[in-house]
């Protein structure tokens, strides 16, 4: 232990207990019989775990957020996802995104579609920056790598199809 450390321990009022060389603070009941010494902060008290869905989510959710991405997953993905979501509340946010998360880290991979015109690059760049702040915002793993494969460009001409589709039904 540091100096400091040592001090911190049995500062506020000298020392209540002693025992092999270790001092505690008077009012922790630690030296007193059938009193349990403290056991530190509550908040490392017990484990956390995630699991890849929550991760897969809120990567998802943050991948569409970016300009320039009209879909996510691959072609089979999507034909299947869109009979899916076709039924009321079954909109798959997951789709096209695959998480691996251990205890401290995650890995992420992701199939998009982007708007014919943008900068894939650009897009890939800020679709990695958003899901990384995202991810490791709010479930405090390290996101250790986001591979993104783009899967299709939706054509201009493309909205002429999707909505004749979904005319003819």
């Amino acid at each position: 232990m540091t100096e400091a450390a040592q001090r911190n321990i049995s500062e506020p009022d000298g020392p209540a207990a002693v025992g092999e060389g270790k001092t505690l603070e008077k009012g922790t009941g630690a030296g007193v019989p059938g009193r349990r010494a403290p056991l530190g902060d509550p908040a490392t008290r017990g484990r956390t775990t995630i699991a890849d869905g929550v991760v897969e989510k809120i990567a998802g959710l943050a991948a569409r957020d970016v300009l320039g991405v009209h879909a996510m997953g691959s072609g089979f993905a999507r034909t299947f996802g869109a009979v899916r979501d076709r039924v009321p509340g079954s909109k798959s946010v997951t789709r096209g995104v695959k998480a691996e998360v251990g205890e401290v880290q995650t890995a992420l991979d992701l199939d998009i579609v982007v708007e014919y015109g943008v900068s894939i690059v650009e897009v890939a760049r800020a679709v990695r920056e958003n899901v990384v702040a995202a991810v490791e915002r709010m479930t405090g793993l390290e996101v250790v790598e986001v591979n993104i494969a783009v899967g299709d460009v939706k054509l201009p001409e493309d909205d002429d199809e999707d909505d004749r589709e979904q005319r003819v039904q």
